[in-house]
C-alpha cells in the first residue's frame, strides 16, 4: 500500500501478513482523490474515515494536508496499526477511535466536510450506511459522503446521490448534503 500524493507521496506502508481486508487499490484511490481535489481545499477540511482498516484513506487525507481526520476502526489490531503508522509518519492530524462505525455514527456530534466509508463489501447492512450517515446529520453544508462498495450495491433511489464511479471492481457512490 502506498500514499499517492502530498507530503508523504510514494511512501509505502507494509500491511501485516494476517490482515484480513481489502485496501482500496491505488488506481481507485488516485481517481477518487482527483475528484475530491476538484471540489475541496484539502488544508481546511475535516474528514471522518469510517471502517478505516489499514488507514490508507486517512493517511492520504493527512498527506494532502487535511487539518483533522477522525479514523474509526473497531478491530483493535487495525487501530493499533494505524496509530503506529501515524507515529512513524509523524502525522498528528489523525485521531484514532476504536469503535464500531454504526455506534460512532449514532453517538458523534461533530460535523465533517467529507465522510468516507469503506466497509467490508459483504457487510450485511452495508445498504443502510448512507441513510444512517445522512440521518445523523454529520456532514457540514455542501459536505460529501463517499461510500466505497462492490457492484452488488446500488443507491440510485437515494435523492442525495450526486455521482457514482467505477474503477475495476471498486465502486464509489457520492452523496451530498444539500
Amino acid at each position: 500500500m502506498r500514499i499517492i500524493s502530498g507530503e508523504h507521496k510514494g511512501r509505502t506502508i507494509q500491511v501485516r501478513k494476517n490482515f484480513d481486508a481489502r485496501p482500496t487499490t491505488d488506481y481507485a484511490k488516485e481517481s477518487i482523490f482527483n475528484i475530491i481535489n476538484n471540489h475541496f481545499d484539502f488544508d481546511v477540511i475535516e474528514v471522518l474515515d469510517l471502517f478505516s482498516g489499514t488507514g490508507s484513506i486517512s493517511y492520504e487525507f493527512a498527506s494532502r494536508g487535511s487539518k483533522r481526520i477522525v479514523s474509526v476502526e473497531k478491530d483493535a489490531q487495525s487501530a493499533k496499526f494505524i496509530k503506529q503508522n501515524t507515529i512513524l509518519l509523524k502525522i498528528d492530524s489523525i485521531e484514532i477511535c476504536k469503535a464500531d462505525a454504526f455506534w460512532f455514527i449514532e453517538k458523534c456530534r461533530n460535523k465533517f466536510d467529507i465522510i468516507f466509508a469503506d466497509p467490508p463489501y459483504e457487510l450485511p447492512n452495508l445498504q443502510d450506511i448512507p441513510d444512517a450517515v445522512l440521518k445523523a446529520d454529520l456532514l457540514k453544508d455542501d459536505g460529501w459522503f463517499i461510500l466505497e462498495h462492490g457492484k452488488q450495491n446500488t443507491f440510485e433511489h437515494n435523492p442525495l446521490l450526486i455521482d457514482k464511479r467505477t474503477y475495476g471492481s471498486v465502486h464509489f457512490s457520492i452523496f451530498k448534503k444539500l
